[in-house]
């Protein structure tokens, strides 16, 4: 493989990673607030509890989450020098103010959090977890800013061979982000709720003593589950619909869309020749498509060799086809994930409301496993939106190929990919222990190392 290839498996490699941990820093900040505000409400030490016991299983992931996130922003200047250069004074300014104000608001208060209990008035350290989960997804807000501009460039203009930013103002409005932050938003949310529901299901499926603990922990994370992943549906629907404006050839690949079509079907299942562009064997249904997109059983949907066709007289020639494969099985994994989310959550409703039901403990299980449906439609969503883009890295402006540095070497590359692909190996065997470790040990295991022991009254307003 030549730079860029390795240079592209870096970066899939290190974001894959990176953003196994960024979700649950989303949503599980919210649900950590949610119970210190319950314990703030009501001054049940139970609320305490789980805020405690959640919020270390937190702090783990959010400090993983850091130390992979560096390496992201470093690659920008070793592997991608020329895109560095010819984006960065648009791309600079979001990550600038995501740094100086979400990244310090998040990690500043997040210490305070930690170091504040018993030490800190009730009210105001139930503050400081609201403002960690406000600055996590803040933070997440200028990310997608960022990648909102690749996905959909606005506000710039072309000078000297650079893109400079014109109208910052376009940047955070972008149409393209409108639907992209929510997605995540909702994503995240659904992978915190998820990780409290798959614990909690562990634990009161080996009947466990601290059942109340476990019952409420579970209450909240199956209505906080349930609404996510019921709103991420129609926010997807969104999604998918500017896609037809703003990039057709990721929605033609997502759905092996061959020929331009009208009504368009919806696939059921396709096996493709790329090579030739066109169906080996297919099963569609009718018009599909075309309501997906419109709303309407008539409409448009334009196909891969109609846009190839386009795109060469816009752009010149090249390949501008995405690898359908991926973009296609990545779609349906990520619905596919959500859907089972909003079963799973469904499920978990009914042990609550009924907690005698019949294979109970086989539903238990089931429950936890369900810990991995965000992840894998998190990784398979993100798989999409990039993929999906390809060959571009800046749409319409900047192939891929192009943004590649021009002096790093393929062995530089493959050394790095290697180094770090041992080094984050290494780093998910420490975060998988130690989520482990604290997730069976529950409360009582933190409470054994005296954090939940008042050593003095605690402060209030």
């Amino acid at each position: 493989m030549g730079e860029l290839e390795l240079a592209r498996w870096q970066f899939a490699i290190t974001t894959v990673y990176h953003f196994f941990f960024v979700p649950l820093t989303l949503g599980l900040s919210i649900l950590v607030a949610i119970m210190e505000t319950q314990y703030l409400r009501k001054g049940d030490a139970t609320y305490r509890r789980m805020a405690q016991f959640w919020g270390r299983l937190l702090v783990i992931n959010f400090a993983m989450g850091v130390v992979t996130g560096i390496v992201q922003e470093f690659q920008f200047g070793l592997n991608w020098s020329d895109y560095s250069r010819f984006v960065g004074d648009i791309f600079g300014a979001p990550l600038a103010v995501e740094a100086l104000l979400a990244f310090f608001l998040e990690s500043t208060f997040l210490g305070l959090w930690i170091f504040g209990w018993d030490r800190l008035p009730r009210g105001l350290h139930a503050a400081c977890i609201w403002l960690v989960a406000i600055g996590s997804n803040v933070s997440a807000f200028w990310i997608l800013v960022a990648n909102s501009f690749m996905q959909h460039p606005v506000g710039y203009t072309l000078n000297g061979g650079r893109a400079e930013m014109t109208d910052f103002f376009a940047l955070i409005t972008n149409p393209y982000l409108s639907t992209q932050f929510p997605h995540v938003f909702l994503a995240g949310l659904a992978t915190g709720a998820f990780f409290v529901l798959g614990i909690s299901a562990y634990h009161l499926g080996k009947r466990s003593l601290e059942a109340d603990f476990y019952r409420r922990s579970l209450r909240l994370a199956v209505v906080a589950g349930l609404i996510a992943s019921v709103l991420i549906v129609p926010v997807g629907h969104f999604q998918g619909q500017r896609l037809e404006e703003m990039q057709p050839m990721k929605l033609a690949s997502a759905e092996a869309l061959w020929d331009t079509e009208d009504p368009a079907a919806m696939s059921l299942f396709t096996w493709g020749d790329q090579a030739n562009l066109r169906d080996v064997f297919a099963i569609k249904l009718p018009w599909a498509l075309s309501f997906m997109v419109y709303g309407v059983p008539q409409g448009t949907v334009q196909g891969i060799k109609q846009l190839q066709a386009q795109y060469e007289q816009q752009y010149g020639p090249r390949d501008y086809v995405p690898w359908v494969f991926a973009t296609y099985w990545s779609f349906r994994i990520m619905v596919g994930a959500g859907l089972l989310m909003i079963l799973a959550a469904l499920l978990a409703s009914l042990f609550l409301w009924r907690e005698g039901i019949r294979g109970r403990d086989r539903l238990l299980m089931g429950l936890t496993a369900s810990i991995a449906l965000p992840y894998l439609a998190n990784t398979t969503g993100w798989l999409l939106a990039e993929l999906g883009r390809q060959p571009w890295i800046v749409y319409g402006l900047m192939p891929t190929a192009e943004g590649v540095s021009p002096t790093v070497s393929a062995g530089m590359v493959l050394f790095s990919v290697v180094v770090l692909t041992v080094l984050y190996g290494a780093l998910m065997v420490a975060d998988v222990y130690l989520l482990l470790k604290f997730a069976r040990g529950g409360p009582s295991l933190i409470e054994a190392e005296g954090e939940t022991i008042e050593l003095r009254p605690a402060k209030t307003f």
